[in-house]
């Protein structure tokens, strides 16, 4: 069987065994044995869904998270959706009730909603940390990937100054070749055009796909919109017919609430096996035949 072929098996699927063992094995000898934590079979399964189980590919992908996990704490160290429930009540951030076309979930991230005076690009970061460790647990998600939608309205000159070459170095990581999940589109829209040098740091960083997969759409966006997101899944304030942004961020801010205890899990222990965690609310699952 191909990648993609045994993507569509489920978690407990004999045939994914082998290659579960072989990337333990090969994470292990770079780390010169078994020292630290165990690698659990569903936290060794996102790398390699994400990398369509190429050992090779997913173990580099697997050494790059646990390398920014290390060199970054100031972000991966508390992951507390209620360190930054200030940030979330003003609607910044939400991942949409509805998958696109293609199984993809579908994030809107509201940068005017940001007050640089309240918080920091650190802690607006983790906000994005805390939802992609979340997603990336989900058996579609993984499969599908996710697409993103920023919204640089209320973009300003104190936004600029608080992203500096470290931060966008970290943020470029994460949608690059360093988190587990497949990045299948980036959209911009409302970009002032003092966002570009913000830009421009951030895009050398960024693998060609990544390039081509950024479309910037500017104010009249609903229909350039239209062309990659059925109507059903965007919000009006989207050109769409979903629930409307304010209840979709405060609907995916109540989610985060209940992953609380989870989030804390994997803070402390990211590699370990959280899924028999008695506090875990539902993630989407899918139980396929083999």
């Amino acid at each position: 069987m191909n990648g993609p072929e045994l993507s569509e098996l489920p978690d407990e699927s004999e045939r994914l065994q082998p290659y579960v063992s072989r990337l333990r094995q090969a994470a292990e000898q770079a780390a010169g044995g078994p020292a630290g934590p165990p690698l659990s079979d569903g936290f060794l399964i996102r790398f390699l869904r994400a990398r369509d189980f190429d050992v090779e590919l997913s173990l580099k992908l697997l050494l790059n998270y646990l390398r920014w996990r290390r060199d970054s704490p100031e972000i991966s160290s508390c992951l507390s959706p209620s360190s930054v429930l200030g940030l979330l009540h003003m609607s910044y951030h939400a991942v949409l009730p509805q998958r696109d076309h293609a199984g993809s979930r579908v994030l809107i991230y509201r940068i005017g909603q940001w007050s640089t005076k309240d918080w920091s690009a650190y802690q607006v970061f983790r906000v994005s940390l805390m939802t992609s460790e979340i997603i990336s647990m989900e058996t579609e998600t993984q499969r599908r990937g996710l697409k993103a939608i920023f919204d640089l309205q209320g973009w300003s000159l104190g936004h600029a100054l608080q992203i500096n070459p470290s931060l966008a170095k970290k943020i470029s990581c994460v949608l690059s070749d360093s988190f587990p999940l497949k990045v299948r589109g980036i959209h911009l829209v409302n970009e002032p055009r003092f966002f570009r040098p913000v830009f421009a740091m951030i895009r050398p960083f960024l693998p060609d796909k990544i390039k081509q997969r950024i479309h910037m759409h500017g104010t009249d966006f609903h229909s350039a919109l239209s062309h990659f997101f059925h109507p059903h899944v965007l919000p009006p304030e989207y050109g769409g017919q979903g629930p409307g942004i304010e209840k979709a961020c405060q609907d995916w801010t109540n989610q985060l609430l209940q992953f609380e205890h989870i989030l804390s899990q994997i803070a402390a222990h990211p590699t370990g096996d959280i899924s028999s965690c008695p506090d875990e609310p539902l993630i989407e699952k899918e139980v396929n035949p083999e």
